[in-house]
């Protein structure tokens, strides 16, 4: 999957094809085509999506987005809408607007889309004008997502997957998860060990403490290998299911978990040892590279998305930058969340330039090479 630039035929060509299929060339070119930044998204080397960008003297105006029938339903409008958002902000364009349909308000809304108009017709459609200020949507987008791992009800540290570096840092679970909603955090990472480890839900009753006593949105892993386990997840308590192994070794059973749960309740993780994935508690290392799971993934619907080198987890020596720049590069767009490897605030910092849309933390929490009060301050 790819955005690029293109020209304005190639552009018109398409425009046409799915939103004015009797229409010629002709008819269905707005005002400053010429002039405007044409975008389309490429899979392999088949054109599927295009939007138009117009610069304007305070902001601009994106016209005329249109995904391929055949791959609609897919997230590709998100994966051309954020790369034009992206566009904008890397050229500090401080204002996106649209004139959005009545069936896209939704759409809009939750990327975080206003209202500026009153309901207009054009023609037999209702319309209105939606915007975004991009420099507080650049600031919101980064999450800092801290980790909690659960074995025997207890939150613990892993070094590089191996149960036998254990370590206790918390007898109870949900202090921690308090003490991080205290400061402002708003998003968790809980991991069941002990369900990885066994192949089914095993500390749901820590899930369903912390999901009834905070507000926090909480994505639970380890051990969902059944619908029944998927259930038992989200009757819990959990906003979304993480999962890894079983999109790696029975991709139809997930991709019908996607389907059935919808892609924005599914939280896929990426396990990889140099560009391969990795399985089995990372004691099993794949053919599959990362491209290719992530590829096949996306044309599933998938978008909520985080990849851990097993090589700098729990190491506090930094994380896997140049990887992550890669997959970024391969697939604009994603909503991407880097793992592994953070040792300080520095490295949060670079995970957010280099193009993340957030990152796990865990260890480097727990031995207080990054403070609360960083923590805290990163938060406002």
């Amino acid at each position: 999957m790819q955005v690029r630039r293109i020209n304005t035929a190639d552009t018109l060509a398409l425009r046409r094809d799915v939103l004015y299929p009797d229409q010629s060339l002709d008819a269905v070119k707005v005002e400053g085509d010429a002039d405007g930044l044409h975008f389309g998204l490429f899979e392999q080397s088949t054109l599927v999506g295009v939007i138009s960008l117009f610069l304007e003297r305070a902001g601009a105006r994106f016209r005329k987005l249109a995904i391929s029938p055949a791959c609609q339903g897919k997230g590709y409008g998100s994966i051309l809408l954020s790369h034009v958002e992206d566009f904008c902000r890397r050229e500090r364009i401080p204002l996106l607007w649209c004139d959005a349909r009545d069936s896209a308000f939704g759409f809009y809304e939750k990327r975080g889309y206003v209202y500026d108009s009153a309901p207009f017709k054009k023609g037999n459609n209702t319309f209105r004008k939606m915007k975004i200020e991009l420099g507080q949507a650049s600031a919101q987008k980064f999450s800092v997502i801290p980790a909690i791992d659960i074995i025997d009800g207890k939150c613990v540290r892993l070094t590089q997957g191996d149960y036998a570096q254990k370590k206790v840092y918390n007898e109870h679970p949900l202090e921690v998860a308090k003490e991080f909603e205290s400061i402002g955090v708003t998003r968790l990472h809980l991991v069941d060990l002990d369900g990885a480890k066994k192949g089914s839900v095993v500390n749901w009753k820590v899930l369903e403490a912390i999901a009834g006593h905070t507000k926090l949105v909480v994505d639970f892993g380890g051990g969902i290998k059944k619908e029944d386990d998927l259930r038992i997840v989200f009757e819990n308590g959990a906003a979304l299911a993480t999962i890894g192994s079983i999109a790696v070794k029975e991709p139809q059973l997930f991709f019908s978990w996607v389907k059935q749960y919808g892609a924005d309740k599914i939280f896929l993780g990426a396990d990889v040892k140099e560009e391969k994935i990795a399985v089995g508690g990372w004691l099993e290392t794949t053919e599959l590279t990362i491209y290719d799971f992530l590829a096949s993934n996306i044309k599933a619907g998938v978008h909520h998305i985080f990849c851990t080198d097993i090589a700098k987890d729990g190491l506090l020596q930094g994380p896997s930058i140049p990887l992550y720049k890669k997959i970024l590069e391969r697939f604009p767009g994603i909503d991407f969340v880097a793992s592994g490897g953070v040792s300080n605030m520095d490295d949060i910092y670079a995970l957010q330039e280099a193009g993340c849309n957030g990152v796990i933390v865990g260890k480097a929490i727990y031995e207080g090479k990054i403070s609360m009060e960083e923590l805290k301050q990163l938060m406002k």
